[in-house]
């Protein structure tokens, strides 16, 4: 049987103001930042598929 999902907290104050900032404007991502993510997606999915074939 599933469990309850809890109640989201709420945020107030300094707390709730930085996030809405960081919503508004999200950190950019460097092209290398790109191409290493985006490498480690590709051998995280490569050892996916190898893990299915055994």
């Amino acid at each position: 049987m599933a469990r309850p999902i809890k109640e989201t907290p709420i945020l107030f104050g300094e707390d709730a103001r930085r996030f809405e900032e960081r919503m508004k404007n999200p950190p950019r991502e460097t092209p290398e930042e790109r191409e290493r993510r985006l490498a480690n997606y590709e051998l995280a999915m490569e050892m996916l598929e190898r893990g299915k074939r055994r």
